[in-house]
């Protein structure tokens, strides 16, 4: 139970971060934010309602940050998958239901069967990871006033933050890093175990999972695993993978390079239901021009940073195939 005094702080803190939001929205904050991406350091002073204190970036500009939003989720595949969820506080919990919602024929006059759901829940931690992009531009573009700096900006930034973080979902170990769907302790469970990865395997996971996970269920595994399995022949040398290479037994196949290829110990396809894996944003996407360090070289560095978690909060909706030597 939370203390008295830690409802006030949480609550002094979720209306700083109101006031600061509502003032990111207006025209003047995001005419000094540009400025100062520009290079212009007087403009930082017109933007302290958006200052990150901790790290000394600046919240983006309400459209620009929208736009950012939608280009990341384009580039992480996880962005498209799973289930997102903005958690601005101080503190967090994420709840987990463990068992199944209760549906049953009742007699009229019979009694209703209920029970204290609150045991069926399991309480997760959500952490505070600060994920980073670090570019860089040439003053002669940033110079230039047919430029579209915002632009160049949110594609850069959303590329190289989407990377990281779809790395970080499939292998992350929950130390300074959200955790992935393959780690040992709150990732998948495993389906299926073995030495020579066959067809055979591939229907084993997608029957190891339940029904009603399969129902919104999608294949995860990188290129080189992927033409394995496309190059599968029968005896009489027909392709065992047929149809679309975007669609395996009738679910959606999304090629993610961060899992790892097939080999000793490797985790090398994963299947079920990817929006129990919840993408827990911490604070929104805050950047600031680095000019400094970058002047001697004519150029301006940007630095993006957000805070995020990953967690699979039910980790039987997600199987992996583990190869095993």
């Amino acid at each position: 139970m939370q203390t008295l005094q830690e409802k006030l702080r949480r609550i002094h803190v979720m209306s700083n971060f109101r006031e600061s939001m509502i003032m990111t929205g207006q025209l003047e904050y995001e005419k000094h934010f540009w400025n100062a991406m520009r290079g212009d350091n007087a403009a930082y002073d017109k933007l302290d309602m958006g200052r990150m204190a901790n790290i000394g970036t600046y919240l983006l500009p309400t459209a620009t940050s929208k736009k950012c939003m939608a280009e990341l989720e384009k580039e992480s595949i996880f962005r498209q998958i799973a289930t997102t969820i903005h958690a601005y506080g101080t503190d967090y919990k994420l709840m987990g239901t463990d068992t199944k919602d209760v549906a049953t024929w009742v007699p009229e006059g019979g009694e209703i069967p209920m029970y204290d759901s609150m045991e069926d829940f399991t309480k997760y931690n959500v952490g505070f990871y600060k994920a980073v992009a670090f570019v860089k531009l040439d003053e002669d573009f940033i110079d230039d006033a047919a430029f579209d700096m915002e632009n160049y900006l949110v594609k850069r930034f959303a590329k190289n933050l989407g990377r990281i973080e779809d790395w970080a979902f499939v292998n992350g170990t929950g130390v300074q890093m959200p955790t992935g769907i393959l780690a040992d302790k709150g990732g998948g469970e495993t389906g299926v175990s073995t030495a020579n990865v066959t067809f055979d395997d591939i229907h084993s996971l997608y029957f190891s999972v339940k029904s009603e996970y399969r129902k919104n269920g999608c294949w995860l595994m990188n290129d080189d695993t992927a033409l394995y399995l496309r190059s599968l022949k029968d005896e009489h040398g027909n392709y065992l993978w047929r149809g679309d290479a975007d669609s395996l037994l009738g679910k959606p196949v999304h090629i993610c390079n961060d899992m790892p290829s097939i080999g000793k110990g490797a985790k090398a396809v994963a299947f079920g239901d990817f929006s129990y894996y919840h993408v827990i944003s911490r604070k929104p996407l805050s950047a600031r021009a680095i000019t400094e360090v970058f002047t001697v070289y004519d150029q301006i560095g940007y630095l993006a940073v957000e805070y995020l978690d990953g967690k699979l909060i039910r980790p039987e909706a997600i199987k992996v195939m583990k190869v095993t030597a």
